[in-house]
Parts: C-alpha cells; sequence; structure tokens
C-alpha cells in the first residue's frame, strides 16, 4: 500500500512518503483475513557519505519476507564502495540487493501487475546541474527505468485513487473500464491517455516550481489521501507521518520533517516529583472546597472550578 512521491524540480528533488505499514493477518478459524496497520514504518531510504546524494522511495508490498526495505540498509551500505557512484549505478546495486533477499526468501516471481516492491531512486551524479530519477519493481522489472529524464516532474506510486484524480482528473481505474465496457481494446488503453490528459490533467509548471513549493505538493498529495481514506470506506492503506527529505546537488539529502523516536507511553506513567505532588494534592483540594461552597448555594460546580482557576490566573500561580 502506502503512497511515495519523488518530485524533480530544477532547485533539487523531494522525496516523501507516509508511515504506514499494512499487513494481512489470518487467525486460525476466521472468515476472512484481518488488515492490520502499523504507523511507524520507514520508506525513504537514505545513507552516509559519500552516499548521501541518493536516496529512495518504497512502496507497493510492506515485506520482504518478514522484514521492511528500510531494515536492510546496514547490509547494503557494507557492500557500497567508498566511492561515490552515479545515481543509475546506485539504482542498479538496489534492484540487485533486493532481487537477491526477494528470492532468498522464497517469494514468487511472478506477482499480480500492481503487486511487489517497488522503489523510486533519486540523486545527483558527481558532475550533473540536476537530478535524476529511475524507477524498478521487484521481482516485476527490476531493470531500472528513467524518469522524467532531460526534464522536470513527478513519479508517485501505490495507492493513487486519489492523487491521480487530483493530477489526471480520473482514477486510475477509469479507463481499463471503459475498454471493458466499450469493448475496446486493451492495447488502445495508452490511446485514450493521450487522448485524455491534455484535458482534464491538472497543470502544474515544474520546471519553475521552487523547492518550498515542491515540498508542498509532495505533502498535499499524500495529506489529501490520508484525510480522504480517513472519510472513506476502503483499506486505509496511507497513514502515520509524511516523512519528507530534500536532495540538492550542493547539499545532498536533508530531512525536511521525520518522525522521531520517544516515548509514548511516558505521558501515561510518568510519576511526579515530590514536590509536585504536594502541589496537585493543595490544587484539588482547593477545588474540591469551591466545587462543594458553590454547590450548597445551588450552583454548578464547573463553573466554580472554572471561576478558581481564573483566580489562580490572575495571580499567577
Amino acid at each position: 500500500m502506502s503512497l511515495g512521491v519523488v518530485v524533480k524540480g530544477p532547485e533539487g528533488l523531494v522525496l516523501a512518503a507516509d508511515t504506514r505499514v499494512t499487513l494481512t493477518a489470518q487467525r486460525e478459524g476466521a472468515p476472512a483475513p484481518l488488515i492490520v496497520n502499523y504507523d511507524s514504518a520507514t520508506k525513504i531510504l537514505n545513507f552516509d557519505r559519500p552516499h548521501s546524494w541518493v536516496g529512495a522511495v518504497t512502496y507497493g508490498d510492506a515485506l520482504i519476507g518478514t522484514r521492511t526495505a528500510h531494515s536492510y540498509i546496514p547490509e547494503l551500505e557494507l557492500e557500497l564502495c567508498e566511492e561515490r557512484y552515479t545515481v543509475l549505478e546506485y539504482a542498479q546495486h538496489l534492484s540487485a540487493f533486493f532481487l537477491k533477499r526477494w528470492q532468498a526468501a522464497g517469494l514468487p516471481s511472478n506477482v499480480p501487475p500492481a503487486g511487489g516492491m517497488s522503489f523510486i531512486v533519486g540523486g545527483y551524479d558527481h558532475d550533473a546541474p540536476y537530478g535524476e530519477v529511475f524507477l524498478f519493481n521487484i521481482p516485476q522489472t527490476p531493470e531500472p527505468t528513467p524518469r522524467n529524464p532531460n526534464e522536470f516532474g513527478m513519479t508517485w506510486g501505490g495507492q493513487l485513487e486519489i492523487a491521480n484524480r487530483i493530477i489526471h482528473g480520473y482514477d486510475p481505474g477509469l479507463l481499463p473500464l471503459v475498454c471493458e465496457t466499450l469493448k475496446v481494446p486493451a492495447s488502445e488503453i495508452r490511446t485514450l491517455e493521450d487522448a485524455i490528459k491534455p484535458h482534464f490533467e491538472y497543470t502544474v509548471p515544474y520546471e519553475v516550481l521552487p523547492l518550498q513549493d515542491c515540498v508542498d505538493l509532495a505533502i498535499f498529495l499524500i495529506r489529501t489521501t490520508i484525510t480522504a481514506q480517513n472519510l472513506s470506506i476502503g483499506v486505509r492503506g496511507v497513514g502515520g507521518t509524511i516523512e519528507v527529505a530534500t536532495m540538492t546537488r550542493t547539499e545532498g539529502l536533508n530531512w525536511i520533517q521525520r518522525k522521531e523516536v520517544e516515548d509514548r507511553l511516558r505521558g501515561g506513567f510518568e510519576f511526579v516529583g515530590r514536590e509536585d505532588y504536594e502541589e496537585l494534592v493543595e490544587d484539588l483540594a482547593v477545588a474540591e472546597r469551591a466545587m462543594e461552597e458553590y454547590a450548597n448555594r445551588g450552583l454548578d460546580g464547573t463553573v466554580a472550578y472554572s471561576e478558581y482557576r481564573a483566580s489562580r490566573l490572575e495571580r499567577g500561580v
């Protein structure tokens, strides 16, 4: 599932993805598999110098065997030389690495058209003024293919129902349905697409977009997808944190926003110090007396507490 976006602009590249992993689990005796979501995955792959001028976004199948693509990064980095590669060489190396892991996990070589794990690789060659982007899928199309060569544009993949409607003006399932309904050969889908796009595609001037606008575009597509899925019936495969990184010719990869590893249970189990505890007890005692006094006067206790809090704020307590 998920949604991965790479925007190629004149000022740099933007790599963005959500952090949700969607898995299916089958309980013994259950009539149907369960859909389980985890919102802390990492789908933007990055590397230490001198390899920080390349990165990748993954979407599609969440796991190779029982592991995410990101969990293999330590092994992959040990295979990289000390020298900086071209973006195409990085893409070829990543493809060969993950195809080998796919085969070692005993996964099938024949998967459905939308199956497999896809990678959008973006980066800068050492002497190139602008970035390059390549796309490959494991195991279907392991040979990296260039995206938007010699021009600027956007590459995205995953759950595209919302993003495609925004950019292209129609759902990705529309053209196959039209061909099936009107008995048009499937080979004519490309002809239909070329005829429809100029009239319905949302025009984005990638060649003039500043890097900030490229960031905004990527976030907009992912956030809108998350919001729409939360309001609709269907697989909510896009969610969690929206992670974003930029890449420029001079600085390499730079994180704009990413999830932080933190103690999410701290608020529920944190112990307070002695002074804080005594102040809390005193605070509650005063509040209880105020509420009791107002109740005896036939007034709403919540009003009493509101007035009590207001008086403490006036005193700076």
